[in-house]
Protein backbone atom coordinates (compact mmCIF):
# COMPACT_ATOMS: atom_id res chain seq x y z
CA UNK A 1 0.00 0.00 0.00
CA UNK A 2 2.91 2.43 1.16
CA UNK A 3 4.97 1.99 -2.65
CA UNK A 4 1.48 2.16 -4.41
CA UNK A 5 0.83 5.43 -2.77
CA UNK A 6 4.21 6.68 -3.43
CA UNK A 7 3.77 5.88 -7.24
CA UNK A 8 0.91 7.64 -7.48
CA UNK A 9 2.51 10.61 -5.32
CA UNK A 10 5.36 10.39 -8.21
CA UNK A 11 3.10 10.43 -11.12
CA UNK A 12 1.24 13.22 -9.99
CA UNK A 13 4.37 15.69 -9.70
CA UNK A 14 5.73 14.69 -12.85
CA UNK A 15 1.91 15.35 -14.47
CA UNK A 16 2.04 18.57 -12.46
CA UNK A 17 5.36 19.36 -13.71
CA UNK A 18 4.73 18.91 -17.62
CA UNK A 19 1.48 21.31 -17.09
CA UNK A 20 3.60 23.84 -15.69
CA UNK A 21 5.93 23.32 -18.48
CA UNK A 22 3.68 23.92 -20.97
CA UNK A 23 1.53 26.84 -19.49
CA UNK A 24 4.71 28.82 -19.46
CA UNK A 25 5.42 28.17 -22.96
CA UNK A 26 5.22 31.48 -25.34
CA UNK A 27 2.74 32.37 -27.79
CA UNK A 28 3.58 32.41 -31.26
CA UNK A 29 3.89 36.02 -32.38
CA UNK A 30 2.18 37.00 -35.45
CA UNK A 31 5.20 36.39 -37.80
CA UNK A 32 5.68 33.03 -36.59
CA UNK A 33 2.59 32.34 -37.21
CA UNK A 34 2.25 33.25 -40.84
CA UNK A 35 5.60 31.44 -41.49
CA UNK A 36 6.10 29.21 -44.22
CA UNK A 37 8.47 25.81 -43.50
CA UNK A 38 11.19 25.45 -45.86
CA UNK A 39 11.43 28.88 -46.72
CA UNK A 40 15.05 29.59 -47.35
CA UNK A 41 17.33 31.58 -50.01
CA UNK A 42 17.06 34.95 -51.74
CA UNK A 43 13.69 36.30 -52.86
CA UNK A 44 14.18 39.38 -55.13
CA UNK A 45 11.33 41.68 -55.40
CA UNK A 46 10.53 43.92 -58.09
CA UNK A 47 7.99 46.66 -56.53
CA UNK A 48 6.90 50.01 -57.52
CA UNK A 49 9.05 53.09 -55.64
CA UNK A 50 5.49 54.31 -53.95
CA UNK A 51 6.23 50.53 -51.90
CA UNK A 52 9.17 51.40 -50.53
CA UNK A 53 8.62 52.14 -46.77
CA UNK A 54 6.01 49.63 -46.12
CA UNK A 55 8.01 46.73 -48.23
CA UNK A 56 10.99 47.51 -46.63
CA UNK A 57 9.11 46.71 -43.13
CA UNK A 58 7.39 43.39 -44.77
CA UNK A 59 10.44 42.55 -45.83
CA UNK A 60 12.04 42.50 -42.37
CA UNK A 61 9.17 41.12 -40.97
CA UNK A 62 9.19 38.11 -43.46
CA UNK A 63 12.57 37.39 -42.64
CA UNK A 64 12.12 37.24 -39.09
CA UNK A 65 9.36 34.42 -39.63
CA UNK A 66 11.21 32.60 -41.98
CA UNK A 67 14.89 32.22 -40.65
CA UNK A 68 17.20 31.20 -43.92
CA UNK A 69 15.54 33.56 -46.21
CA UNK A 70 16.84 37.10 -47.60
CA UNK A 71 14.16 39.53 -49.59
CA UNK A 72 16.01 41.76 -51.90
CA UNK A 73 14.10 44.69 -53.91
CA UNK A 74 14.59 46.63 -56.32
CA UNK A 75 12.57 49.79 -56.29
CA UNK A 76 11.50 51.82 -59.58
CA UNK A 77 8.88 53.54 -61.87
CA UNK A 78 6.76 50.80 -62.04
CA UNK A 79 6.89 50.67 -66.18
CA UNK A 80 10.91 50.36 -65.64
CA UNK A 81 10.27 47.54 -64.06
CA UNK A 82 8.12 45.83 -66.31
CA UNK A 83 10.47 46.23 -68.94
CA UNK A 84 13.06 44.36 -67.36
CA UNK A 85 11.18 41.87 -66.38
CA UNK A 86 10.14 41.38 -69.90
CA UNK A 87 14.29 41.74 -70.96
CA UNK A 88 15.03 38.91 -68.72
CA UNK A 89 16.38 40.10 -65.16
CA UNK A 90 16.21 37.54 -62.60
CA UNK A 91 13.45 38.40 -60.24
CA UNK A 92 10.78 36.10 -58.19
CA UNK A 93 8.07 39.13 -57.53
CA UNK A 94 6.99 41.84 -58.86
CA UNK A 95 4.21 44.29 -57.45
CA UNK A 96 3.33 47.37 -59.51
CA UNK A 97 1.10 50.21 -59.14
CA UNK A 98 -1.47 49.57 -61.82
CA UNK A 99 -2.72 47.00 -63.59
CA UNK A 100 -1.41 48.55 -66.76
CA UNK A 101 2.06 47.83 -65.63
CA UNK A 102 1.23 44.58 -64.80
CA UNK A 103 -0.37 43.74 -68.01
CA UNK A 104 2.56 44.27 -69.93
CA UNK A 105 4.52 41.21 -68.00
CA UNK A 106 1.34 39.15 -68.23
CA UNK A 107 1.06 39.62 -71.82
CA UNK A 108 4.14 38.14 -72.18
CA UNK A 109 3.83 35.62 -70.09
CA UNK A 110 6.23 36.60 -67.73
CA UNK A 111 3.46 35.73 -64.34
CA UNK A 112 2.91 32.48 -62.87
CA UNK A 113 -0.70 32.77 -62.38
CA UNK A 114 -3.04 35.34 -62.26
CA UNK A 115 -2.10 38.68 -60.24
CA UNK A 116 -3.92 39.70 -57.08
CA UNK A 117 -4.45 43.43 -56.09
CA UNK A 118 -3.54 43.70 -52.42
CA UNK A 119 -4.02 47.41 -52.07
CA UNK A 120 -4.90 50.96 -53.57
CA UNK A 121 -3.62 54.10 -53.51
CA UNK A 122 -5.18 57.58 -54.47
CA UNK A 123 -3.14 61.14 -55.05
CA UNK A 124 -2.47 64.16 -52.96
CA UNK A 125 -1.20 67.49 -53.29
CA UNK A 126 2.33 67.62 -52.21
CA UNK A 127 2.99 71.06 -50.86
CA UNK A 128 6.19 72.49 -48.19
CA UNK A 129 5.50 72.22 -44.57
CA UNK A 130 3.22 74.86 -43.71
CA UNK A 131 1.62 75.38 -47.58
CA UNK A 132 3.41 78.62 -48.10
CA UNK A 133 1.69 79.19 -51.13
CA UNK A 134 -1.74 78.46 -49.87
CA UNK A 135 -2.35 75.61 -51.99
CA UNK A 136 -6.20 74.17 -51.51
CA UNK A 137 -6.46 72.39 -54.90
CA UNK A 138 -5.99 71.89 -58.62
CA UNK A 139 -6.78 75.32 -60.12
CA UNK A 140 -4.10 76.48 -57.67
CA UNK A 141 -1.38 74.58 -59.41
CA UNK A 142 -2.33 76.60 -62.60
CA UNK A 143 -1.58 79.85 -61.47
CA UNK A 144 0.93 81.98 -62.41
CA UNK A 145 4.38 81.34 -60.13
CA UNK A 146 3.26 78.34 -58.81
CA UNK A 147 5.98 75.68 -59.91
CA UNK A 148 4.48 71.96 -60.28
CA UNK A 149 6.37 68.63 -60.75
CA UNK A 150 4.61 65.58 -61.98
CA UNK A 151 5.57 61.78 -62.58
CA UNK A 152 5.78 60.83 -66.44
CA UNK A 153 2.92 59.63 -67.62
CA UNK A 154 4.23 56.20 -68.27
CA UNK A 155 4.36 55.50 -65.04
CA UNK A 156 1.15 55.13 -62.63
CA UNK A 157 1.37 58.42 -60.75
CA UNK A 158 1.52 59.99 -64.15
CA UNK A 159 -0.88 58.33 -65.78
CA UNK A 160 -3.48 59.04 -62.51
CA UNK A 161 -2.49 62.97 -62.08
CA UNK A 162 -3.26 62.87 -66.05
CA UNK A 163 -6.54 61.57 -65.17
CA UNK A 164 -7.42 63.67 -62.32
CA UNK A 165 -6.55 67.09 -64.08
CA UNK A 166 -8.74 65.91 -66.62
CA UNK A 167 -11.30 65.63 -64.31
CA UNK A 168 -10.59 69.25 -62.79
CA UNK A 169 -10.39 70.87 -66.11
CA UNK A 170 -6.95 71.86 -65.01
CA UNK A 171 -4.05 71.99 -67.49
CA UNK A 172 -0.60 73.06 -66.16
CA UNK A 173 2.88 72.75 -67.47
CA UNK A 174 5.00 70.99 -64.86
CA UNK A 175 8.38 72.12 -64.69
CA UNK A 176 9.61 68.48 -64.82
CA UNK A 177 8.44 65.13 -65.45
CA UNK A 178 9.80 62.50 -63.34
CA UNK A 179 10.60 58.81 -63.77
CA UNK A 180 9.06 58.00 -60.23
CA UNK A 181 6.99 59.21 -57.54
CA UNK A 182 9.73 59.66 -55.24
CA UNK A 183 11.80 61.58 -57.34
CA UNK A 184 8.57 63.89 -57.74
CA UNK A 185 8.22 64.76 -54.10
CA UNK A 186 12.19 65.04 -53.96
CA UNK A 187 11.78 68.06 -56.01
CA UNK A 188 9.05 69.68 -52.91
CA UNK A 189 11.31 68.18 -50.39
CA UNK A 190 14.20 69.64 -51.80
CA UNK A 191 12.58 72.85 -52.37
CA UNK A 192 12.73 72.89 -56.53
CA UNK A 193 9.42 73.08 -56.80
CA UNK A 194 6.19 74.67 -55.13
CA UNK A 195 4.31 71.23 -55.39
CA UNK A 196 4.10 67.83 -56.95
CA UNK A 197 1.15 65.14 -57.42
CA UNK A 198 2.74 62.14 -55.27
CA UNK A 199 0.67 59.22 -53.63
CA UNK A 200 -1.10 60.05 -50.65
CA UNK A 201 0.96 57.38 -48.45
CA UNK A 202 4.29 59.43 -49.88
CA UNK A 203 2.90 62.22 -48.36
CA UNK A 204 2.22 60.74 -45.33
CA UNK A 205 5.69 59.46 -44.96
CA UNK A 206 7.57 62.10 -45.34
CA UNK A 207 7.71 64.75 -42.11
CA UNK A 208 8.63 67.91 -44.93
CA UNK A 209 5.50 68.05 -46.94
CA UNK A 210 2.03 68.72 -45.95
CA UNK A 211 -0.21 66.11 -48.06
CA UNK A 212 -3.60 68.80 -49.87
CA UNK A 213 -6.73 66.25 -50.60
CA UNK A 214 -8.61 67.12 -53.90
CA UNK A 215 -11.85 65.55 -54.43
CA UNK A 216 -11.00 64.60 -58.21
CA UNK A 217 -8.06 62.00 -57.05
CA UNK A 218 -11.48 59.66 -56.05
CA UNK A 219 -11.77 59.35 -60.27
CA UNK A 220 -7.83 58.66 -60.44
CA UNK A 221 -7.02 55.72 -57.30
CA UNK A 222 -4.56 52.90 -58.72
CA UNK A 223 -5.02 49.29 -57.85
CA UNK A 224 -1.82 47.65 -56.91
CA UNK A 225 -1.46 43.95 -58.14
CA UNK A 226 1.64 41.80 -57.09
CA UNK A 227 2.29 38.31 -59.11
CA UNK A 228 5.11 35.45 -58.83
CA UNK A 229 6.97 35.36 -61.90
CA UNK A 230 7.05 32.17 -64.24
CA UNK A 231 10.72 33.04 -64.36
CA UNK A 232 11.42 33.34 -60.50
CA UNK A 233 15.03 31.46 -59.61
CA UNK A 234 13.06 30.90 -56.10
CA UNK A 235 9.51 30.09 -56.93
CA UNK A 236 8.66 28.52 -53.30
CA UNK A 237 9.89 31.87 -51.40
CA UNK A 238 7.95 33.69 -54.19
CA UNK A 239 5.02 32.21 -53.13
CA UNK A 240 5.42 32.73 -49.66
CA UNK A 241 6.46 36.11 -49.79
CA UNK A 242 3.42 37.10 -51.54
CA UNK A 243 1.39 34.87 -49.44
CA UNK A 244 2.95 37.36 -46.23
CA UNK A 245 2.12 40.20 -48.49
CA UNK A 246 -1.46 39.47 -48.54
CA UNK A 247 -1.50 38.06 -44.96
CA UNK A 248 -3.40 40.12 -41.91
CA UNK A 249 0.47 40.74 -41.10
CA UNK A 250 1.20 42.05 -44.59
CA UNK A 251 -2.23 44.46 -44.77
CA UNK A 252 -1.94 46.12 -41.88
CA UNK A 253 1.52 47.62 -42.41
CA UNK A 254 0.26 48.44 -45.92
CA UNK A 255 -2.90 49.97 -44.20
CA UNK A 256 -0.94 51.48 -41.39
CA UNK A 257 0.87 53.59 -43.81
CA UNK A 258 -2.48 55.02 -45.81
CA UNK A 259 -2.83 52.31 -48.12
CA UNK A 260 -6.27 51.58 -48.66
CA UNK A 261 -7.67 47.51 -48.92
CA UNK A 262 -9.14 46.84 -52.46
CA UNK A 263 -12.88 46.76 -53.21
CA UNK A 264 -14.33 43.51 -53.13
Amino acid sequence: MMRTSKLAACVAIAAALALTACSTEKTPTPAARTSTPGVTGTITVFAASSLTGTFNQIGKDFQAANPGSNVVFSYGGSSTLAQQINQGAPADVFAAASPATMKTVTDAGGADGTPVVFVRNQLVIAVPKGNPKGIKGLADLAKPGVTVALCAETVPCGAAAKTALAAASVTITPVTLEADVKSALSKVTLGEVDAALVYRTDAKAEPKVDGIEFPESAKAINDYPIAVLKAAPNKPGAQAFVAYVLSDAGIKVLTDAGFQRPTS
